[in-house]
């Protein structure tokens, strides 16, 4: 006789540690505001993106997803389909209340303000 039991089923961090994973290509800029991280996420949806902040990282994770309903046979295939991953540390600087995310047209960009203190201030002469 056979024993079976359910699998246990594995949060996004658990299954990034047994799963492969894609890293979406990053830009990251800076003015005198903000800092802004852009990546590349074509055919991504909003609900299969995650972002959080933890332990003083900023973690964007998800999962490409493909139609398999469609049967191909590819010629060329250069795309990647799986979870993907990135991990960015946070410095103190960043005002973590007020970082903004959003995801339009295949990129995702999140805006991390920064905190008043670290923003150039003109001084006035009197």
């Amino acid at each position: 006789m056979t024993e079976i039991t359910e699998a246990k089923r594995l949060t996004w961090d658990e299954a990034l540690e047994h799963e492969s994973w894609i890293a979406p290509l990053i830009d990251i800029y800076e003015t005198e505001e903000s800092f802004f991280l852009t990546a590349q996420m074509p055919g991504v949806a909003k609900d299969d993106v995650k972002i959080k902040l933890e332990n003083g990282y900023l973690v964007i994770m998800g999962r490409i997803k493909f139609n398999d309903s469609i049967k191909r046979k590819y010629v060329v295939k250069e795309t990647e389909i799986g979870n993907f991953y990135r991990r960015f540390k946070i410095s103190d600087n960043i005002d973590i209340d007020k970082i903004d995310a959003r995801l339009e047209n295949g990129l995702l960009e999140v805006t991390l303000p920064k905190h008043e203190r670290v923003k150039p201030k003109k001084i006035e002469i009197k």
